[in-house]
């Protein structure tokens, strides 16, 4: 558990992804950290298999989004449009690996949540049935959602 600004979240956050050996699904509400791509990124360079959920709005509205910088990088990115706000701020990493995790929070994966925001971030680790769940949940949400393509952002 952490808590932004005071804690180093983004390193928990960083540590967590570098430590994945077959799979992140992540939720974003909003994706602007160039810290945490690169470690997407890297991740899927690796062999990772990354897929990444979005909020639609806030990917429109943030000219910050990196959403195109990893689909660019081959990683699936999906827009979920059937909500408000697709407000979920979730890492699920190796559901059925030796050490599933599942980060969740308010933390919002931007660099004002990690310097400026009072936001928490909380990281279940060897919690099977919890990992489960929340891949069950991403996978919910990913069968509802639009793919991202590279052009969509103007």
């Amino acid at each position: 558990m952490a808590f932004s600004p005071w804690d180093d979240t983004e390193r928990l956050l960083l540590g967590a992804i570098a430590s994945a050996k077959n799979q992140i699904l992540v939720q974003a509400y909003m994706l602007t950290s160039r810290a945490i791509a690169a470690g997407l990124i890297d991740a899927r360079q690796r062999g990772v298999d990354v897929k990444v959920l979005a909020d639609n709005r806030q990917h429109e509205e943030s000219i910050g989004s990196l959403l195109g910088l990893l689909a660019q990088n081959k990683i699936p990115v999906w827009l979920e449009t059937r909500y408000r706000n697709a407000h979920n701020k979730v890492l699920v990493i190796d559901a059925s690996g030796k050490q599933p995790t599942v980060i969740t929070g308010s933390y919002n994966f931007t660099r004002s949540a990690h310097t400026m925001n009072a936001e928490n971030l909380v990281i279940f680790r060897d919690n099977r049935s919890l990992t489960e769940r929340f891949a069950k949940n991403w996978e919910r949400h990913w069968l509802q959602a639009t793919p991202y393509l590279v052009a969509e952002k103007k």
